[in-house]
């Protein structure tokens, strides 16, 4: 039987066994991937969302080979399968942009520009003895409170200021260029 309801001349061989069950698969799959690939595309407009969409519609038409009523019209399962794929990848992603609408937004930082003194501040940083270096690292980079700090550290909030201060003190002595604390 022709496969490829596109006229591509791919045929089925006789399903004996595996290794010609995955030979006709290689076949279709030759002849209809960058088809399938385009509509997938224009469906979905992102390259790797369509390969993926791609991906899972030749698995599910696959795993379904010996349940296809009519073989022949793979391309038409193939094709119907792509489009159910991708209006649920649009569900899903209308979904998560209406959760994410009523989330409470966060203010966009900015990204240093200058990393120059971003890598003279990360060299000034791993210069800090470890307990200060930790205090400066979980206050500031894990934004956690001295009250987290202390407790993540294992001694008092009044322990963490004080290496928070020595370390800040270290880091405005050593890296001037920087902008600390």
């Amino acid at each position: 039987k022709d496969l490829s309801a596109g006229g591509t001349g791919v045929h089925a061989r006789e399903m004996s066994g595996p290794q010609a069950r995955t030979s006709s698969m290689e076949e279709l799959y030759t002849a209809h991937a960058q088809r399938a690939g385009r509509l997938a595309y224009f469906l979905v407009g992102e390259r790797e969302l369509a390969r993926d969409l791609v991906q899972e519609a030749f698995l599910k038409v696959f795993a379904r080979w010996g349940n296809l009523r009519e073989p022949h019209s793979f391309a038409a399962y193939l094709n119907r399968t792509i489009v159910n794929l991708a209006h649920k990848a649009h569900r899903r992603r209308s979904i998560e942009r209406r959760y994410l609408d009523r989330q409470p937004r966060l203010e966009a930082v900015a990204p240093s520009r200058d990393y120059e003194t971003a890598d003279e501040l990360w060299r000034q940083l791993q210069l800090l003895p470890q307990r200060q270096r930790t205090a400066i690292v979980l206050r500031y980079y894990e934004d956690l409170s001295e009250h987290q700090a202390a407790e993540a550290m294992g001694c008092s909030e009044k322990a963490i200021a004080s290496l928070v201060q020595r370390a800040l003190g270290t880091l405005r002595k050593n890296a001037p260029a920087a902008e600390v604390g």
